[in-house]
């Protein structure tokens, strides 16, 4: 039997305010980090690397000098990612499963 290919990576944290996990973003084609404890903001995870819920939604804004920041805003369900239709990217609006990184 095949091992689940794991969707959350744990991170190395060296301080409490780095984040914990970190995940594939199709929408952006980047990762996403979130913390579950520590100072700042923080999220509830099912533990489940696999099919991870992640709670409340992750806001992530990235600028770009004086233009305006993209924007990529979602719920992680179960597994699936889905997208709020604020993102800036071709997947707003969509729920798509989390793929490996």
């Amino acid at each position: 039997m095949n091992e689940p290919h794991w969707i959350v990576h744990r991170l190395q944290r060296d301080k409490p305010e780095d984040f914990e996990f970190i995940f594939h973003c199709p929408g952006c084609g980047t990762g996403h980090g979130f913390k579950t404890d520590g100072p700042g903001p923080c999220w509830t995870f099912n533990g489940d690397m696999v099919k991870p819920t992640i709670t409340p939604s992750l806001l992530i804004l990235c600028g770009h000098g004086d233009e305006p920041p993209d924007v990529c805003h979602s719920f992680v369900r179960d597994g699936q990612i889905q997208f709020l239709s604020d993102c800036t990217h071709k997947l707003a609006g969509q729920t798509v499963p989390l793929e490996p990184l």
